[in-house]
């Protein structure tokens, strides 16, 4: 059985969901959100670029 995506894609894939959930969070924190900007900073510190690492 063949994977869907090569590894190296599907890391990439991994470290490019957790910048743009890094990059969305800033960019909301700058024009003042105080909801979704710590959650997607927090998602994006905690929970997506360590499963980056793990995986890539």
């Amino acid at each position: 059985m063949t994977p869907i995506a090569p590894p190296r894609s599907r890391a990439l894939l991994y470290w490019g969901v957790a910048a743009a959930s890094l990059l969305l969070g800033y960019l909301d924190l700058a024009r003042g959100g105080e909801t979704i900007a710590p959650i997607l900073l927090v998602l994006g510190y905690v929970v997506l670029v360590p499963l980056a690492i793990l995986k890539g």
